[in-house]
């Protein structure tokens, strides 16, 4: 990363909001973005929302592997209404201002999020490992006790970290243009703006990335790399078939949004965040919460018995 000393000149300490430049780039598109993003949100909303209400409904899916599905599903809910419904507001009203409280708590929960996702993620594979590699262990391992746990784990292992990350890059001096290079507050662009020696900032934030995104990938592949192992030992082709089956669903996801976000963070410096990054950001902020749904859907037959015995449910009642 680069610590490059910014001038102090123009300093902006005492600012009161940014400007969201978002979509600016393209005037062409905005209504045809507008219209997009709230497809894809109403799709995101009603993709996830199906699959909490199927994991908590349908007594198929009252397995630990479904309960961490279903609040995956929520939280990639939570994740997207954070930027999303802005997203869709400035496009509407063509106002991108955002006061300097409101950028702040919107990075904070992003990073909050973001970090779970990541630590949930992991649990996942962890489950998928404990089911494959010691399944008379599972049910003793895997209780609902422990799978509370972890998931309450999940949620509050990064806000404490991320409120002090948070505080420590909103507590600098910002100097120049207060113009945000992105379409949401999210912290490599906004750490862009700070003015002086950001170096220790710099710091923190590859910190964070390393423990809130390194680690839980490094888990998965723990996690993963003795389930190949353990199913390439079955004498089966039929078990090894279903083992992978059970599995490509969350490899498919964990790629999709740690493959963006790691490169997005690890590559990110204060001379330098433009397009790439911007789009690296789409992946794991909208994207991956879009395909969510679609991925668990077509690769899981379980959860699509379970979306059947549902949608007749719903349609017999009209």
């Amino acid at each position: 990363m680069n610590h490059h000393r910014k001038p102090q000149g123009g300093n902006l300490s005492n600012l009161k909001e940014f400007v969201i430049l978002g979509f600016s780039d393209v005037p062409y598109l905005q209504w045809f973005l507008f219209g997009l993003l709230i497809v894809m949100y109403s799709f995101i909303l009603l993709g996830n929302g199906t699959i909490v209400l199927i994991t908590r409904l349908d007594s198929a899916l009252q397995s630990p592997m479904y309960f961490f599905l279903g609040n995956f599903s929520f939280l990639e809910i939570c994740y997207v209404s954070i930027t999303l419904p802005r997203m869709v507001f400035n496009l509407g009203t063509q106002r991108r201002t955002i006061s300097f409280i409101a950028c702040a708590a919107q990075m904070c929960c992003t990073l909050i999020l973001g970090a779970a996702e990541c630590f949930l993620l992991a649990v996942m594979a962890y489950d998928r490992y404990v089911v494959i590699c010691k399944p008379l262990h599972y049910p003793l391992v895997m209780n609902q006790r422990v799978c509370s746990q972890l998931v309450i784990g999940s949620w509050i292992s990064g806000i404490p970290a991320q409120i002090g990350q948070t505080s420590q890059i909103f507590s600098l001096s910002f100097c120049g243009a207060n113009q945000i290079n992105h379409f949401f507050c999210d912290l490599p662009p906004v750490l862009h703006l700070a003015c002086g020696d950001i170096f220790v900032n710099e710091m923190m934030v590859f910190l964070g990335a390393l423990i809130f995104g390194v680690v839980p990938f490094l888990l998965i592949v723990f996690s993963y790399s003795k389930i190949i192992s353990t199913v390439l030992k079955l004498s089966s082709a039929t078990s090894q078939a279903k083992a992978f089956s059970t599995c490509s669903s969350h490899l498919a996801v964990v790629m999709l949004f740690f493959g963006s976000g790691m490169v997005t963070y690890f590559r990110s410096n204060t001379n330098h965040y433009g397009g790439t990054d911007k789009v690296l950001s789409l992946f794991y902020a909208v994207v991956t919460p879009m395909f969510n749904p679609i991925i668990y859907s077509l690769r899981n037959k379980d959860v699509k018995i379970a979306l059947r015995k549902f949608f007749y449910r719903q349609f017999a009642k009209i």
